[in-house]
């Protein structure tokens, strides 16, 4: 009985494993005539090449997803499904990088906006400034006094010369003229011509002296000026001067008292003589002589009115100066005061220019007539 079931046994294997043998031969049979495609590779290539990288810039971008165009079952047409697959991946990349790039220019215009913001905001900080600056440096008013006489046949000339001069100083300036009283004066047109800032004042008294008139005109422009309180440095200016336009720059700078050499030329003669101060940078030594005989070496000239200058506020400052107001007395002379004053103490005044007063800023040359 053992042996027989052994037998049987061994039969029953035999037959499972002829039924296996055959199974897979008919498989394998019709498995060779069934289509081959290219799909699978495919596929595989598609799924290789699109890796799309992330960057910190994209942390939060959607990007299209390619598991459901991957996953989709294939068929027979599988390369143009391929194909419009990698389109449209090449199309939503492109509008990735058109937006990457917009953002970058939007940013790039939101910078210098707001570059262009701090320039604006920063020149409006600075323009108080200048201003305030400009205030602070205001030109101090030139005053500029000019006796004429009808006398004189060339003041119509002389006077249009020395207004194109001061028309080449920096403003504020003011032009004082006097001349005597009279019906036909054609000194008020040309006056009106030259675009300066003046004033033209007369008197009615009359003189034999020609130094004596216009000494009176001198003092007439200096009651006027402390009548009005006209707040600057005044200078006498001789039609018959000539200048340097540094000159007037240097002008300004004076405190108090200011003096300087000038040089006096002749028409017919060949000389030039020097008169004014003799310094020491800007210190005041002494002063130069018209002659250097011994019988005037000890002696002080006269020092003339062009040679100076001098700040108005000594016309209404009575106690600073040692005055008496020429408006409560009108026999106080101005001008004498004021020479004296430079004569006086050497001390008080300012050689101009400060770094070397030996220059030569201003000559006189009258014209014969």
């Amino acid at each position: 009985m053992g042996s027989l079931e052994r037998s049987k046994k061994k039969v029953q294997l035999w037959k499972k494993a002829i039924f296996h043998f055959l199974l897979c031969f008919v498989m394998g049979f019709f498995t060779g005539f069934a289509p081959t495609g290219k799909g699978t590779t495919s596929m595989f290539s598609i799924r290789n090449a699109i890796a799309i990288p992330k960057t910190h810039h994209e942390s939060n971008q959607t990007y299209p997803s390619l598991n459901m165009m991957v996953n989709k079952p294939l068929s027979d047409d599988t390369s143009a499904t391929t194909t419009i697959t990698t389109t449209t991946v090449i199309s939503q990349w492109s509008k990735l990088n058109e937006t990457r790039h917009s953002k970058k220019v939007l940013a790039e215009d939101q910078e210098e906006e707001e570059e262009k913001q701090q320039d604006q905001d920063q020149d409006q900080d600075e323009e108080p400034e200048e201003a305030n600056n400009e205030f602070l440096n205001t030109k101090r008013l030139l005053i500029i006094v000019t006796p004429t006489s009808v006398k004189d046949q060339n003041r119509g000339m002389l006077l249009k010369r020395l207004s194109n001069t001061l028309r080449l100083i920096p403003q504020p300036i003011l032009w004082i003229v006097v001349e005597q009283q009279i019906e036909d004066s054609q000194v008020s047109e040309i006056l009106r011509k030259t675009g300066i800032m003046y004033r033209h004042l007369v008197f009615k008294e009359n003189f034999t002296n020609i130094h004596e008139e216009v000494d009176h005109q001198r003092n007439v422009a200096l009651n006027h000026i402390e009548h009005h309180r006209l707040s600057g440095i005044v200078h006498f200016a001789s039609l018959s001067n000539v200048y340097d336009l540094t000159f007037f720059d240097e002008l300004r700078a004076i405190e108090g008292f200011g003096t300087w050499p000038m040089a006096l030329l002749s028409a017919n003669k060949k000389e030039v003589i020097i008169e004014g101060p003799v310094c020491d940078s800007s210190e005041v030594m002494g002063w130069h002589l018209k002659k250097s005989n011994n019988s005037n070496i000890d002696e002080r000239p006269p020092i003339r009115v062009s040679s100076f200058a001098f700040n108005t506020s000594i016309l209404w400052d009575p106690e600073r100066w040692g005055r008496t107001s020429s408006i409560q007395d009108t026999s106080q002379d101005s001008l004498k005061f004021v020479r004296k004053e430079v004569l006086e103490d050497e001390t008080k005044l300012m050689g101009i220019p400060p770094n070397d007063c030996s220059k030569i800023l201003l000559w006189n040359l009258p014209l014969s007539t």
